[in-house]
This record gives C-alpha cells, sequence and structure tokens, in this order.
C-alpha cells in the first residue's frame, strides 16, 4: 500500500515570497523534477498568488500547472493525473471545504493521496485536511469550523503571530471538543504520514509546531 504524505504549513513559502526552505521542504518528498499542481480556489484563485508560486517553484519542477477555476471532478481528475505533488495555497478555508466537497475535487485530492501522491498546504490550504479546524472567522473572530477529515484531529495556523490561537486550541482541548490538535507557526510545517506525525521543521527553535492532546493536561509543545 502507497505510502500517504501531507504537508501542513503554517504559513510563508513560496505563495508569501518567504521561507523558500519551506518549497525546498515539500518537493523533498516528491520525484526529481517533478510535476507540481496548483489549487487557489481558497483565495478565489487569485492568479498573482499563482504567479508567485510558479516563479518560485518552476526552476525545480519540470512542470507547474494549476486547477482551472471552473473545474469540476471529472476536469480535476484528468488534471490530477501523473502529477507527483498537489498544493493548495491559503486564503479562506471555509470557502475551499464547502467548494471541494460541492464540486468532488476533494474526492480527487483523497483519491490522489491514496495512491501516493503527497498533498501539501498552506494557511487554509493545511487546515482543510483534518477533521476540524481553528480559524480567524471576519465576523466571528476564532472559529471551528469541519474540514475534509482526511486526517484525524484539529489545526490552526498562524500561532506565532497570533499567539492566542495557542491559548483558544488548548481550551479546545481541555473542554473536550478536540482531541488531539496542532498550531503550526508560520514559516514551521508538521509532515503526516500514514495518519500520524512523522517529522517537522525546523526540528529545534522558532517557529515551531505545537501539539495539544487530551492525555496531556498541559501540552504545547515544540513537537
Amino acid at each position: 500500500m502507497p505510502k500517504t504524505t501531507l504537508i501542513v504549513i503554517g504559513g510563508g513559502g513560496a505563495t508569501h515570497g518567504t521561507h523558500p526552505e519551506l518549497d525546498r521542504l515539500c518537493l523533498s518528498y516528491a520525484c526529481k523534477r517533478p510535476r507540481i499542481g496548483f489549487i487557489g480556489i481558497a483565495s478565489d484563485d487569485d492568479l498573482a498568488q499563482f504567479r508567485l508560486f510558479e516563479a518560485a517553484i518552476r526552476p525545480m519542477a519540470s512542470a507547474v500547472t494549476r486547477l482551472h477555476p471552473m473545474a469540476d471532478e471529472r476536469t480535476a481528475r484528468h488534471w490530477a493525473e501523473g502529477l507527483d505533488l498537489v498544493y493548495l495555497g491559503g486564503g479562506d478555508p471555509v470557502r475551499l471545504v464547502a467548494r471541494l466537497i460541492a464540486t468532488g475535487i476533494g474526492a480527487v485530492l483523497a483519491d490522489a493521496y491514496r495512491r501516493g501522491v503527497p498533498l501539501a498546504g498552506v494557511s487554509a490550504g493545511a487546515m482543510c485536511w483534518f477533521d476540524s479546524f481553528l480559524w480567524r472567522s471576519p465576523d466571528a473572530g476564532l472559529a471551528v469550523a469541519p474540514g475534509l477529515g482526511l486526517v484525524s484531529g484539529s489545526m490552526t495556523p498562524h500561532s506565532l503571530i497570533e499567539p492566542e490561537r495557542l491559548m483558544k486550541m488548548q481550551d479546545l482541548v481541555d473542554s473536550g471538543a478536540f482531541f488531539e490538535a496542532w498550531a503550526v507557526d508560520d514559516g514551521a510545517a508538521l509532515i503526516i504520514q500514514n495518519g500520524a506525525a512523522s517529522s517537522w521543521y525546523p526540528k529545534d527553535g522558532t517557529p515551531r509546531v505545537h501539539r495539544f492532546a487530551q492525555s496531556e493536561p498541559r501540552s504545547i509543545s515544540g513537537v
């Protein structure tokens, strides 16, 4: 059975023009000179975001393609054939999850994941894979929303620049709303393989990946 890989980035990387080491990290889980697919649904398919991504990734890849903004499941399935890694950009995670479900694109990505294609994402593109996530709603502030459930647990990004996310995550775990949760700083990444955390970047110092679990009463930790 193929190994499944998710690369969960808290912020930065190609679409932000910062932390180029995160781009190299993503590509280290694909073959040499891979074919990379980009999905910009979370940003309402902002072309400028894709151009930043393409400029950073193209020198290291054999091809960089963007999923068409009007793609349906059939179009997405054809587009995904032969890709060596799929990357989801940031933006609005609720819009992203809703669109992935409504169009069937989420099912296409799940199929690619199960056949061993690494999936990577930043911010909204990282939150969407979990059972649930903590995001900053324009109306309600920090709020919980459902994800795709490709992996168990919950996640929030940007925890270094918005430390209140750490306190909220701890509260959600302590209350029993979340069983296991992750907060990932800008510049950091969590690697999940075969459904379990297998690695993280960086190994020491800041930025950090933080883990929360009900079995650990105060389990904020740089993993």
